[in-house]
């Protein structure tokens, strides 16, 4: 604690590092939210605390806002979890280790957590100030985000009367986001039978690779680890005897994965190893310019008994990697440079019996996404699976006569000198679960520079991050 004293404001960087040493990952919201709720008491706020770990706190309009309409203020309380290999952090367990490297904030040898983190303590921040002028606020922090924005789809939306609405959860004071994807989650079961084998095994690492958000980075030409995987396995998926024992990748269905592993046996092993050794290498010259720290290590494990798949279901798990859509589908024919339908194969996992899938899904429209999720269980009919959907959340439809962009654009003009862009995302907002909910909802988001959000590159603008805190409390200001 005490790493973040000194930077200003004390109360945002205060409460950051209070939220950084509270763990806080996806799925693990109790503490966090019980904080929240622990904060609503200490200074006498209403507050309201829901099943899914959702928190509404209330504070009253100061002096000469009493007529002025209620603002929403709103972040997510959770955070991807990463970590680099060899770091010794039990997420559920553990805080961040916060440091300042120059002009940012980071935490050692994982993600900082500041998506969303820096929203609460700007949101923390005003609540704790009796300096700063305001209509009558209601503080939204909701859970589970990262996973599906499940807590803004639990939240009973009728406990909020305010109609206007700032979303801290972007990355950049130079924008201002109007509308994002809608998206879900399309997961796939695979049964696999083993069998005892006495052989030698192969055994591929990939490491190195960039990785990043799934919706933000996916046009950037950030190579996702399972596929790449599967492009090097396909070298030698039908030498005689091909049988995996593992193939896993990924931890997070909206962050591309940075590392896999595969493990598998061949009857001509040393052939096999110098097929994928050259091919390998022959990938790694090819994405050297986008992906410059991409490494491969192949190793030969001695002959013992190994459980292993099949040899026609092994094929065929290739043959499913190799060939699943993935990345960028579409791009917008209405809005310049925006990915319109995406997906990303965000999780790989091999158990005893069986094989998963978690295929994250992004559109700006409602019939691409049920068109890309009809398209998958299609595909998936080549071999015996079971799919599930879920984490259905809807897209945040832009709005031309809002008066929140103009009070946010006049401000910003003022403090930065220049007008933020007003643009529309890929990712998923939780604005667009507010303003399906919430008739007529007048919603911006915004938030400071940040770069690398759910990698362990992860890293905060301290003056942007003071800049855009600024914007915030001067547009409330003007809120009369």
């Amino acid at each position: 604690m005490n790493k973040l004293t000194g930077l200003k404001p004390h109360k945002v960087f205060e409460y950051f590092e209070k939220l950084s040493s509270i763990p806080r990952g996806s799925g693990d919201m109790k503490k966090v939210s019980e904080f929240c709720v622990e904060f609503s008491k200490e200074h006498s706020l209403k507050y309201i605390h829901d099943d899914s770990n959702n928190v509404i706190i209330y504070k009253d309009a100061t002096k000469g806002y009493e007529n002025s309409p209620t603002v929403i203020l709103q972040g997510h309380l959770d955070m991807v979890c990463q970590k680099d290999e060899g770091v010794d952090i039990d997420f559920e367990e553990d805080g961040l280790d916060l440091y300042i490297d120059g002009e940012f904030i980071k935490a050692k040898g994982t993600t900082l957590g500041a998506d969303n983190g820096i929203a609460v303590a700007y949101a923390l921040a005003i609540l704790d100030s009796e300096e700063i002028s305001h209509p009558a606020l209601e503080v939204v922090f909701t859970t589970d985000e990262e996973i599906g924005m499940c807590g803004a789809m639990d939240l009973d939306m009728s406990k909020l009367s305010g109609r206007r609405m700032i979303n801290m959860d972007m990355e950049g004071e130079s924008t201002i986001t109007i509308s994002c994807a809608g998206g879900s989650d399309f997961g796939v079961s695979i049964p696999v039978v083993r069998n005892k084998i006495s052989s030698k095994a192969i055994s591929i690492s990939i490491r190195g690779l960039k990785g990043g958000h799934s919706g933000v980075e996916i046009n950037s030409g950030r190579v996702n680890a399972n596929v790449l995987m599967a492009r090097i396995l396909d070298k030698v998926k039908n030498y005689d005897g091909f049988s995996l024992i593992n193939i896993s990748g990924g931890d997070k269905g909206n962050a591309i994965p940075l590392m896999s592993n595969a493990d598998f046996v061949v009857e001509d092993t040393e052939k096999a190893v110098e097929e994928i050794s050259l091919y390998a290498q022959l990938i790694k010259d090819e994405i050297a310019f986008r992906e410059p720290d991409f490494k491969f290590e192949i190793t030969v494990c001695g002959e013992k008994e190994w459980n292993v798949i099949g040899e026609d279901i092994s094929r065929k798990i290739v043959y499913i990697l190799l060939c699943t859509p993935n990345g960028v589908v579409d791009m917008s024919k209405e809005i310049d440079n925006l990915v319109e339908t995406s997906l990303n194969l965000g999780i790989l996992k091999t158990e005893e019996n069986e094989i998963t899938l978690l295929h994250t899904l992004r559109s700006n429209k409602k019939s691409a996404l049920k068109f890309m999720e009809d398209k998958l269980k299609t595909f998936y009919e080549c071999i015996e699976c079971t799919i599930t959907t879920g984490g259905h959340y809807p897209p945040w439809e832009f709005k031309s006569d809002s008066v929140m962009q103009d009070k946010y654009k006049e401000v910003a003009s003022d403090i930065l000198g220049f007008e933020p862009e007003c643009v529309a995302i890929h990712a998923g907002l939780e604005c667009g679960v507010f303003s399906s909910a919430l008739d007529g909802l007048d919603c911006i988001s915004v938030g400071p520079d940040m770069y690398d959000i759910h990698t362990t590159s992860e890293r905060l603008n301290i003056e942007s991050a003071k800049r855009v805190f600024d914007i915030v409390c001067e547009v409330l200001k003007r809120c009369k």
